[in-house]
């Protein structure tokens, strides 16, 4: 029963730990997204240009 109690602690501490270093990457900008802003930033062009045509189809039909 001693190594149930030992295995559980263990695992508490583990998932503890694990915790602790996902935190620290998210504090520290390890998960930030820095490849969608300078990709986005080249088809900002073709996005005005479809919804000019939206709006104007939209204006046409009323």
């Amino acid at each position: 029963m001693s190594v149930i109690y030992l295995l559980i602690s263990i695992s508490i501490v583990v998932a503890a730990v694990f915790l602790y270093i996902f935190i620290r990457a998210v504090k520290s900008g390890q998960f930030d997204d820095d490849y969608t802003p300078s990709v986005r930033m080249l088809f900002d062009d073709e996005l005005k240009k479809e919804s000019k045509q939206i709006r104007t189809q939209i204006e046409k039909q009323n």
